[in-house]
Order: C-alpha cells, then structure tokens, then sequence
C-alpha cells in the first residue's frame, strides 16, 4: 500500500481520504487551516465538512505541505479549481518526481479559461497526470456507499495505477484516455445543475428538468468536442451520470443554490446560505466566456448566465429558451463532431 497526500480538506477531500484509508493507504489529509486540521486529527470527525463519517486511524491531518507531501506515491488534488494555480504552484518541489498528481476540482480557471490540466502542462510538463470524476456525492462516498468514478489519463499506466489505487467494494473505476472530454463533463454539469435547481425553485416539474438535462448535455458535449474532447465521453460517468446526480440530489450545493435563486433569494445570498464554494457559479462565467471565443452555441449557459448577473429573470430565460428557433434534434446534436 502507498504514502498518498489528499490536498484539500473539504467533504471530498475528506471522504476520499476515508476511501483510501479503508483501501489500506497511508493517508496524508491536508488543509490550509491549522486549528481545523489539529481538530480533524483529534476528534477524527471533520464537523464542519463531512460531519457524522469518523476517520480511520490510518488518516494523520496536517496543515504542513512539507508533511503531506514527504514521500508519497500520489497526490490528490482536491482543492477549488480557482485555487488551484496557487496550490499547485506552492507544493510543486514538495511533490516528489515519479509521484502522481489526481486532480479531483471540478471546474474551469476564470480569466484563463484553462483546463486543471492545461496549468498543470504549464506548471511542470514533465507531471504523471490523471483526472478523477464522475457521479460522487461526498456524504455517500464518505459512508461507503456504493460509487462509480472514471479515471482519466493520457497514460494508459497511469489511469489504471489510479484505478488500482481507489479501486474497492465501496468503488468502481473504470479507466479512459479523454482528459479534457473527462475534465469538461466533470466542470459543466454544475452549470446544468445550477439551472435545474432554479427550475425547482421556480416551482417547474420534472419535464422541465429532464429538458434541461438533456439539452444541457448537448452543449457540454459541443463545447468539449471543440476542445478535443471525445463525444462518447459525455456519454459516461464524468458526463451523462455526473450530470445524473448532480441536477437530482439535494447533496449537490449546486442545485441547492440554483433552488435558493429559483425562489428569488440573490445570487450573494444564496452562495452564502450554502457555506462552500459552489463551484458553478465561476464555471458559468468561464463556459460563457469560452462558448463566445470558440464560437460554440450554447444558448442554456448563456441564460443561467444572465440569471446569475441580474441581467434576466428566472421566467424571461424560460421564454427566451423556449421561444428559440426551431431545430432538428439529431441534425444539432451531430454538430458535435
């Protein structure tokens, strides 16, 4: 088994760290906040992110880079995705060569509009690179609920060193060599979950969502193919089943978000009543950014967009997106190609 730093003490990172712990793994869980850390590896509870999950003794909680980092064989990156450059760049020499790096944010970097991989490329080429998404709510993964993930990886070696690693009863991985197609399904789906919740919260019905849904998927799609993304990743676990369970689940604060706006509480606020980073709230303005650069239609975001800066109403988006010209389903769909 393998010395392993989980970078990022949030409920991910937290009920991975418990994944790799009951795999058998020497498990280093780092967060920026030392009070928080000495409490976490005192009480073996994070009560403020994954309260109720008791970690197993084979987790040590450190806010020491240095310590986290110290030999191990893999680095999991489990940090925001705006936060991720700085991190990244902090711990780059503690991270040892032949290491791994996972990275599990879900996300796009607003400004550079870059992929967590594209920094990492920059950062340090010479990086073993993988990805870890798919439909995977903290609070079940932290109780041991039965999960399915995707590893991705331009190398084969890699992907399933991964997957031997996190593979157990408790979880399934499969393996894939789609890094960006992997990275994009992962980051997207918060935006369509965003929209389902303010569905919800507008008081609409299940037809609404699963329209929302289904088109949504089409857009993640014809933005990751752009990008060089493979269109039979969407339909997988970092696509269609990560779009599943986030735009259905009460878990996702993206959609809990997206109900609080639904029944008119302000952007501000509703981000505030969460208390964690929602993450869609910036890949939204990222995917909006990068529909325009690349010229890819994207007409669901580019309304979620508007509702989140006030520029619409939750109603007025409806009508703008129903009232669109008309389409041939399959005829739009092929366009991701």
């Amino acid at each position: 088994m393998g010395k392993i730093a989980v970078i990022g003490a949030g409920s991910w990172g937290t009920a991975l760290a418990v994944t790799l712990a009951v795999n058998g793994h020497d498990v280093r869980l780092w967060g920026r906040n030392r009070d928080m850390m000495a409490e976490i590896q005192n009480i073996r509870e994070n009560r403020k992110y994954l309260q109720g999950v008791i970690l197993p003794e084979g987790i040590r909680c450190t806010s020491e880079p240095s310590e986290a980092l110290e030999d191990v064989e893999m680095a999991v990156f489990v940090v925001p995705a705006q936060t991720f450059r700085e991190n990244f760049t902090k711990m780059n020499a503690l991270i040892p060569e032949d290491a791994i790096v996972v990275n599990c944010a879900k996300g796009i970097e607003m400004g550079s509009l870059e992929l967590i991989s594209q920094i990492v490329e920059q950062i340090r080429p010479d990086m073993k690179f993988a990805v870890l998404s798919g439909p995977s709510h903290a609070e079940e993964v932290g109780k041991l609920l039965p999960t399915t993930l995707v590893a991705a990886s331009k190398d084969p070696d890699i992907a399933k060193a991964v997957q031997d690693t996190f593979m157990s009863e408790y979880m399934r991985v499969y393996t894939n060599d789609d890094v960006v197609g992997t990275e994009i399904g992962g980051a997207l789906k918060n935006i369509i979950a965003l929209g389902a919740g303010i569905s919800d919260g507008m008081g609409y019905g299940d037809n609404a969502k699963a329209a929302l849904m289904t088109r949504g998927l089409a857009e993640i799609s014809r933005l990751g193919v752009s990008l060089g993304g493979d269109k039979l990743t969407f339909m997988g676990l970092a696509g269609i089943g990560d779009l599943i369970a986030t735009c259905t689940s009460m878990h996702s604060r993206n959609r809990r978000a997206g109900i609080l706006i639904g029944q008119g509480v302000s952007t501000e606020e509703a981000v505030e009543q969460i208390g964690m980073v929602v993450e869609s709230m910036y890949t939204t303005q990222a995917a909006y950014d990068m529909a325009r650069k690349y010229g890819v239609e994207m007409p669901i975001t580019e309304q979620i967009y508007k509702v989140i800066k006030d520029q619409v109403t939750g109603p007025e988006a409806v009508k703008a997106l129903m009232l669109r010209s008309r389409k041939h389903e399959i005829d739009e769909m092929n366009t991701a190609e």
